[in-house]
């Protein structure tokens, strides 16, 4: 069958096959058919009580919170950095706005509190989007017009933003699903505060690969025309993707 022509077929496994898999101690992940994570089958659970009692005893040290967090914030500025740089389309060189966002992955180390790294991480995102639309075709034959003025968020008000927040969400997702198959406690993190339903670890360990992975992403399928101002729908101020293109595009 070409690729064309495939379809979503449901898969089920009998409760003999679990059995095997729970005693030979392999993990069955669940999807609904949107590709959305439900959760995982597994048999008595995670035995490394001591991996998830480490994570706990760290996650109340401030000093290794910090450390932590110093350390996944100064990735993301560097990631999203070489982003920019790759990506370019701007008429003039961004030598400015790389040496801006070189200066605030610098100044992650100056930060003495989880509450001072979140205005660091706050500056240096605004400098990035500052410049992620000269890294967009912009020629409306070829991506239909998205234009991108500055990150928002719940809800995104515009194409570019929702093809984002979409991609953020992926990310996540796939993190989640990481974190637990291997027995890490993901609504427990060191960055981002515990709160219920929020995973944490997950959002923590996103933030370095939010530019290289999710915001490469949301770059090809836009400038490859891949997504097209049908592909989204409108209510009040909020603009998201269409289930169908979700289905469509989905990369991650």
């Amino acid at each position: 069958m070409r690729k064309a022509e495939r379809a979503t077929v449901a898969v089920d496994v009998t409760a003999p096959t679990l059995h095997e898999l729970m005693r030979r101690d392999i993990p069955v992940s669940w999807y609904s058919g949107g590709g959305w994570f439900l959760g995982h089958t597994t048999g008595t659970g995670h035995r490394n009580v001591e991996l998830r009692t480490a994570q706990y005893r760290a996650s109340f040290d401030p000093a290794f919170c910090l450390r932590f967090a110093r350390g996944l914030v100064a990735s993301k500025l560097r990631n999203g950095r070489t982003l920019l740089r790759r990506n370019w389309r701007g008429e003039e060189p961004p030598d400015a706005l790389l040496a801006s966002l070189q200066r605030a992955a610098r100044g992650v180390a100056e930060a003495n509190s989880l509450p001072q790294l979140l205005g660091v991480e706050g500056n240096g995102a605004a400098i990035y989007f500052g410049g992620f639309g000269e890294t967009l075709r912009s020629e409306p034959d070829a991506v239909g017009g998205f234009e991108f003025q500055n990150r928002n968020r719940r809800p995104p008000t515009d194409p570019v933003n929702a093809v984002l927040s979409f991609v953020y969400a992926l990310l996540v997702r796939e993190l989640n699903v990481i974190l637990s198959a291997v027995g890490f406690d993901s609504y427990r993190g060191f960055y981002h505060q515990p709160r219920y339903g929020r995973p944490a670890l997950a959002l923590d360990m996103m933030e370095p690969f939010r530019p290289l992975i999710a915001d490469s992403v949301a770059i090809t399928v836009i400038n490859n025309g891949e997504v097209k101002p049908g592909d989204f729908v409108y209510a009040g101020r909020a603009c998201a993707l269409r289930l169908g293109a979700q289905k469509g595009h989905c990369r991650l």
